[in-house]
């Protein structure tokens, strides 16, 4: 009973549970998507592991990411990355194997975005849960999911829609 009521609830958030082959459970967002145009990843040679995301664009972007640390979903942003620039979204070893990102076109237009729901803000934020987001005075925005297959480090290259990214730096 009370594992139908948690399956009820974390379907009512957008999430569902994936059960992995070591028996666990874990939690992701429904409709996660494909990761859009302009977008790729890779492992990192970063030793001391982290998120990082390069802006392969000649434009300056606005990035916001979203994570599953223990039981609690976190969204914070933003981070200023200029073109042709990369930037450390996490330091340290990576915390969750499924991280999520959106980003905005400063001075073209546009944005990297995906279908798993989260909650933002216009001006610098950390917010905690992912359910509700207007009633508690957030914008409901779409990230895309990165999945970094558990490695330590992991890079997201954004580039123009069209373009391939070169792997990581």
């Amino acid at each position: 009973m009370v594992g139908s009521i948690a399956l009820l609830a974390a379907l009512a958030t957008g999430a569902y549970f994936m059960l992995r082959q070591d028996g666990t459970a874990e939690v992701r967002l429904l409709q996660a998507g494909a990761i859009p145009a302009g977008v790729t990843g890779s492992l990192s040679s970063d030793a001391a592991g982290g998120l990082r995301l390069c802006n392969k664009t000649t434009s300056r972007v606005g990035v916001a990411i979203g994570y599953k640390e223990g039981r609690r979903w976190t969204t914070e942003g933003w981070w200023n990355v200029d073109a042709s620039s990369c930037e450390t979204l996490m330091a340290g070893p990576l915390v969750s194997r499924y991280y999520y990102i959106y980003a905005i076109d400063y001075d073209a237009g546009g944005v990297w975005s995906g279908k798993a729901a989260m909650c933002t803000r216009d001006k610098m934020f950390t917010i905690h849960g992912i359910e509700d987001c207007v009633a508690r005075g957030f914008e409901r925005t779409g990230f895309f999911e990165v999945d970094t297959g558990e490695q330590r480090s992991w890079t997201v290259q954004l580039t123009e829609p069209g373009e391939v990214g070169t792997g990581g730096q």
